[in-house]
Formats: structure tokens, C-alpha cells, sequence
């Protein structure tokens, strides 16, 4: 038997551990906000420990411990892949309105229960085991790999992969990065920036009959939104020619739409702005002299902050009866980001893919934002291959065991097959 089928059925007959590790991981509660994670990395690390394998925590803020660990092949040279997920979870909201405890880790159906597992504790248990089972073989292996499990994702990175790639980046950046955010069973290379942006309106008031003497803030806040979308979303990107080639293939299209929903293809090429709050007014009769209201516009290759932003700066200038004021919320904006779409890695996942479920994954981009962007924004490719995104950050949230199984054994013979087909 050679290294690798021995890698696959090695795999495959611990799967009953594996479970219970990704059910421990979930009943370890790690919402953020507000952001602790120390009960979940020490799931985590003592999964490591346990297979004797040495770890590191870098925690540049208190209760938001980055787990990192690497090995060197022992095979000789070759590229570096570094394995990154996140430990924080979206918070749980009202838990009244779920079945089950949110951090059961209760399986039923085929399925694990709780908040989080699918953004994205499976896709971290996944590489955390995969990431051990490659240690375990590392005489076989060329190059090196490196394990990244970061605490701070749902909240932009600042302290987590962010941190880690600007401290070391050889180490925690490697040459190819691989996630397991949920994406579907397809591989993504590209993901839509994000720019928020936070406005106030203020007119003249004055009592509710006189609309004479001013329209208002909320009535002209509402037709500059409206000015704002029809503008914006009919603004041209310009992405690499090889993108906007790729991005016109029917079977990619359609293969967004399988994995985001009906008529995410429409969009995935284009911007979008969502109205996401507004607020006005102090009496229902009285003319509101003040309005403010955010915007999370999302941003396709070839588009950037700066030109979307002429732009609602042009439409205020056709509203001379009021003061409208923008600012950009610097630390949830973040340009778009992609990675080669004939990056060797990808047919590696692809490959494995196939042989383990029967699945083609196309390469796709994403509509929401995962730490990639910050090894994209290096110059490090990065490429996701998870779960299906269904419930997520929803009320009982639940993932596929036959998933997590299958996406484990993808990350591990994808990562084993790149290192030894590749140089550095």
C-alpha cells in the first residue's frame, strides 16, 4: 500500500474520533462578539497534544488565542500550504428560538448541532485533523505545512490571521493558503470587497403640514439612497480580462447560482449596495431636520472604494438643499481580492474531490469575505473548499457529517498530493 491510500484509510477508519472532536470543539462557545475563544483553542490543543505534535499560541489580545503549529517535510524542498480557520462563531442571538441548546454538539440526522458549526468549526476541526495526519506522515512529504487556528475572523481579522501574516510572513503565509469556510463543495479564488459607509442628512425642519418650506431629511435621505443605488449598481468593474472571460462560462455561472442561490450570477460580477440602517425623526408630525442611514456596498474585482465614493459624492451635489455627509467605516471596508484560476493546487482539490465523493468542484467566486483576503492582499493565492453553506449564522444551525468527513480527507490527499508534485 503506498503512503497515500495508507493516509486515506487511515482516515476513514478514525472517523468516529473525529466526530467526537468536532462535537467537543462545538460545545466549547466561542461567540463573537464577545470574542473568547480559550475554551475552544484548548479543544483544540489538546487534540494536538494528544498526537504529541508541538503547537504555539500568539495572542496579541487577551482571550483571543491564535493556535499555530508547522512541520517540515523530511522528503526534502518544496512549497509551504498553510491550513487557516477560525475558532470565533457568530454570537447566538435569542436562544429561546432554538430547538436545541446552541452548543450541544448533538448529532441527529447526519447532522452536528450548534452555532458555528458550519462558520466554520467543521471546516476547523477538518484541517486541524488533516493538518495531524499529514505530521504523522511527514517523512513522506516535501516542503512544509503550517496550521493557523485564529480567534479573531468574525470581526475583520485585525488580531487573528491579519496579525500573524504581518508578524511572520513566511511562516504563517506561506506560498498557498487553504481555508475551509463554507463554500458549497466549490473551490473559491476570489471574494467581493466590502465598502461601508455611514451618512447623515440634515435640512431644514419644520411642522409636518409645511412640506413647503422642506421636504425633510428622511425623504431626501430616501431619494439620494435611491439616486445612489441606480448609480452604483449600474458602475462598470473592469477585472482581469482572464476573469471577465472566465465569469461568462455557463457552466460557472452556473455553478454560483447552485452554490449561493437563484440569480447570485447576476450579481457575483457586480456591485451592490444594501440600505442597511437608517434612522430619522423625533414626531411622527414634525418634518425630521436630521437622517442617518449605513450602506454595504459590495465591490467585484476591477472596482475600487475611491471610485464608488466620486460617485456618491457627485449625487450629494444634486441635493443643495441639504448637508449630506459620508464617511467610510475603515475597519469593515476591504478592497476585493482574487487568486490565479489556474493555480496547480486547485486541481489537486479538484482531483481529490472527485475520488473521495464523486464531486467536480468549479472554481467560483465568493459574494462574502473570509481571511484569504488578507494573504490575497500579500500576494499569497488562497483558496477555499468546504461544507455547504446551509443555516449558516441561522437558528439551528447544523452541518453535514458526511460533509466534514469528506471535506478532512480532500484538505489532507490535496495538501499530500501538492507538496509532492511541486517545487518551491
Amino acid at each position: 500500500m503506498n503512503h497515500k491510500n495508507e493516509l486515506a484509510q487511515s482516515l476513514d477508519s478514525d472517523q468516529k474520533h473525529h466526530i467526537k472532536l468536532l462535537q467537543s470543539f462545538v460545545q466549547a462557545a466561542s461567540p463573537n462578539p464577545p470574542g473568547n475563544t480559550e475554551n475552544a483553542t484548548k479543544v483544540l490543543t489538546d487534540y494536538l497534544s494528544q498526537q504529541n505534535i508541538p503547537y504555539q499560541i500568539i495572542s496579541p489580545q487577551k482571550g483571543k488565542p491564535n493556535l499555530v503549529s508547522e512541520f517540515h517535510g523530511e522528503n526534502g524542498p518544496g512549497p509551504r500550504v498553510v491550513l487557516n480557520g477560525h475558532i470565533d462563531v457568530f454570537p447566538v442571538g435569542n436562544q429561546s428560538d432554538w430547538n436545541r441548546d446552541p452548543w450541544s454538539g448533538s448529532l441527529a440526522d447526519g447532522r452536528t448541532h450548534g452555532r458555528g458549526v458550519v462558520d466554520m468549526k467543521s471546516g476547523t476541526a477538518s484541517l486541524v485533523i488533516a493538518y495531524a495526519y499529514l505530521y504523522a506522515r511527514r517523512e513522506f512529504l516535501r516542503g512544509s505545512v503550517a496550521l493557523c487556528a485564529v480567534s479573531d475572523e468574525e470581526t475583520g481579522g485585525r488580531w487573528g490571521t491579519r496579525f500573524l501574516i504581518n508578524e511572520d510572513r513566511h511562516r504563517w503565509g506561506g506560498d498557498v493558503m487553504l481555508s475551509t469556510e463554507p463554500s458549497g463543495k466549490t473551490v473559491r479564488f476570489s471574494e467581493k470587497g466590502t465598502l461601508r459607509v455611514s451618512g447623515t442628512v440634515a435640512t431644514r425642519g419644520a411642522h409636518g403640514a409645511y412640506l413647503n418650506l422642506s421636504k425633510g431629511a428622511i425623504r431626501t435621505a430616501a431619494a439620494f439612497l435611491n439616486d445612489v443605488v441606480d448609480e452604483v449598481e449600474s458602475m462598470q468593474p473592469h477585472p482581469p480580462p482572464e476573469m471577465a472571460s472566465y465569469l461568462t462560462d455557463p457552466e460557472v455561472l452556473a455553478a454560483v447560482d447552485k452554490a449561493m442561490g437563484p440569480n447570485t450570477s447576476s450579481i457575483i460580477a457586480r456591485p451592490t449596495v444594501n440600505i442597511g440602517t437608517i434612522h430619522g425623526g423625533v414626531e411622527v408630525n414634525m418634518i425630521p431636520d436630521h437622517c442617518r442611514f449605513e450602506l454595504d456596498i459590495r465591490l467585484p474585482v476591477g472596482l475600487v472604494a475611491d471610485q464608488v465614493m466620486a460617485v456618491l459624492k457627485a449625487v450629494a451635489v444634486r441635493y443643495p438643499d441639504a448637508e449630506i455627509g459620508l464617511e467610510i467605516q475603515d475597519a469593515a471596508s476591504n478592497p476585493a481580492s482574487f487568486s490565479p484560476i489556474n493555480h496547480p493546487i486547485i486541481e489537486c482539490i479538484r482531483r481529490n474531490a472527485k475520488a473521495v465523493g464523486g464531486v467536480s468542484p468549479v472554481a467560483i467566486p465568493s459574494m462574502g469575505a473570509t481571511d484569504c483576503k488578507h494573504y490575497r492582499y500579500s500576494g499569497i493565492p488562497a483558496y477555499v473548499y468546504g461544507c455547504s453553506p446551509f443555516s449558516m449564522a441561522a437558528v439551528n444551525e447544523s452541518a453535514s457529517v458526511d460533509e466534514f468527513v469528506h471535506v478532512t480527507k480532500v484538505h489532507a490527499l490535496a495538501t499530500r498530493d501538492f507538496l509532492q508534485e511541486n517545487d518551491s
